[in-house]
């Protein structure tokens, strides 16, 4: 898989979708410096894992979660190398019986598809419909993360210091810090 990376959006970006240019917009806006990889579609963590060497980040593992009445939602931020238990965050947040959001909801509320699940989705939540809530592993013990910018064909390496001193801020979703266990393989 090639990976292509620059410095910042791309210089063209004609035939990208208006929800990636706004993500790059929103981190102009902002102040962050980012670089950018462009690359083959991003579904699955092995792709991400390729992306996170070229860009030299820890790429975030993003769920898009509901209750059982899918009433109220959850986007859990974690590290990729972890896996998931609804279990061990249904206590931490106050919910139980938690599981994935379908594809409309992920839509409708967050405008992304499954695949590009993205923090920066959040900028299509304006109501705050959406909680964010997020592993404490992934706060510490990194220089910078990647994220989608609202697409799965490209990632955006930013500093974790932009990333919870302005990124987060500006998103306006107070976040929810959890403590996720790492299971043993």
């Amino acid at each position: 898989m090639e990976i292509v990376t620059e410095n910042g959006r791309p210089a063209d970006c004609s035939g990208r979708l208006a929800k990636e240019i706004a993500a790059y917009d929103f981190l102009d806006s902002i102040g962050v410096s980012y670089t950018r990889a462009d690359h083959a579609e991003a579904f699955d963590m092995d792709t991400c894992d390729a992306v996170a060497e070229v860009l030299e980040t820890e790429i975030c593992k993003n769920l898009f979660l509901c209750n059982r009445q899918q009433t109220v939602f959850h986007l859990l931020l974690m590290p990729g190398d972890k896996k998931f238990k609804t279990k061990d965050i249904s206590a931490q947040i106050g919910s139980s019986r938690l599981s994935f959001a379908d594809e409309a909801h992920m839509e409708s509320m967050l405008n992304l598809t499954p695949g590009s699940v993205t923090v920066l989705g959040l900028l299509f939540d304006p109501e705050k419909k959406v909680n964010l809530v997020i592993d404490e592993d992934l706060l510490n013990g990194h220089d910078s993360i990647g994220l989608h910018p609202c697409i799965n064909t490209s990632t955006v390496r930013i500093s974790m210091d932009d990333f919870r001193g302005r990124l987060i801020p500006a998103l306006g979703h107070e976040p929810s810090i959890v403590s996720l266990p790492r299971y043993e393989e």
